[in-house]
This record gives C-alpha cells, structure tokens and sequence, in this order.
C-alpha cells in the first residue's frame, strides 16, 4: 500500500476538481452548488436512511455514492436538461473516469470502474437505492436553493420518477419534497 501512495496522491489532486465542478443547482445562499457538495449531501442522506435497508450493503452503497459523479472532475456536470436533449452522460462520464483513475494502480482503478459500472447501469440494488437517493438530493436542494427565476420547477415534478419509486422510503421521500416542489410551480 506504501507504494501507492504516490499514485493516490495524484489521483486526489484531480479528483480535487469536484470542489470546483460546478452544478445546475444553488445553495440558499444562491451560489452555485458544486458536485462535492452534492456527494457529501447524498452520503449524508444515505448514511441517514440505511438502516432502513439491513439487507443491503450500507458500505458498498457509500462507495457508490462517493463514486457516481467523480468523473464530473474532468468534464463537469452535465445536467438533467442536456441528458434529456441526447447528450450520453454514460460515454462521456466513462471515458473521464478512465482520465481520472489513470494515476491509480490497476487493482484501485479496477474498484473504481466496477463501482461507477455498478452505479450508471443499475446493477445491483444499492445501485438503485443510491440513483434514487442521488434524484432525491438534487430535487430536495431545488426546493432549498436560491434559484433563478426562470427555473423549470415543473421538470423537477417527474425527473427521476422511476429512480426514486425504488421503494416505500423514497417513494414516500419523494412526495414530501415533490410538495414542496409543487408549492415552488405555484408560486413562479
């Protein structure tokens, strides 16, 4: 392990750029949010309701979390409404990745590639519990943010609907935030 540490150090220093990266989204002080602090708030959120989930992997679902927009330090992030225009997300975020984890030995590079496999193509049930979390972050900081005025809350009344049916807990999480979503279409 003392051998690696040189490459996970380089590896760091890019991945770094998550700080930077910044989101189609705002905080309450009306600043852009970054993808680090979206991630830090999705292994919050997941960290909260695992154990509701004792059959699943609490873990593995943390790693895929930390893991799912880390390739968003080479490209930045590409938003829901550029995704739903055709841009693939997947290709791009895939080859990125492999920029990004380059530095890294093989085998590090190899868990790196398996979890963000694991996380794009909903393989696993954490996966899809973390791609419902991850829907339910993002909509819960439209709802909190200092958005622009001519923000879309009405996309945010379906985005990730399948996702976030995952199961009673973010069904039910989700028709708490979509009211306040809802209340936020109202008033714009």
């Amino acid at each position: 392990m003392i051998k690696q540490l040189p490459s996970i150090l380089e590896f760091l220093r890019q991945a770094e750029q998550l700080k930077d990266t910044l989101r189609t989204t705002w905080t309450s002080s009306g600043r852009q949010e970054s993808t680090a602090e979206h991630t830090w708030r999705l292994c919050l959120l997941a960290m909260l309701v695992s154990k509701h989930y004792p059959h699943l992997n609490s873990e593995r679902i943390l790693k895929l979390c930390i893991v799912h927009d880390i390739a968003e330090a080479i490209s930045g992030d590409i938003s829901a409404i550029e995704q739903h225009a055709g841009l693939d997300k997947s290709a791009i975020e895939m080859r990125d990745l492999k920029i990004l984890i380059a530095p890294l030995t093989q085998d590090l590079q190899n868990e790196m590639l398996e979890l963000w496999l694991e996380y794009d193509q909903a393989l696993s049930e954490e996966a899809k519990l973390t791609k419902a979390l991850d829907k339910l972050e993002t909509i819960l900081q439209h709802t909190q943010g200092k958005n622009p005025e001519n923000f879309d809350y009405e996309f945010n009344l379906t985005y990730g609907n399948k996702q976030t049916e995952f199961d009673e807990l973010t069904y039910t999480l989700r028709l708490l935030v979509d009211k306040d979503t809802a209340k936020l279409a109202n008033n714009s």
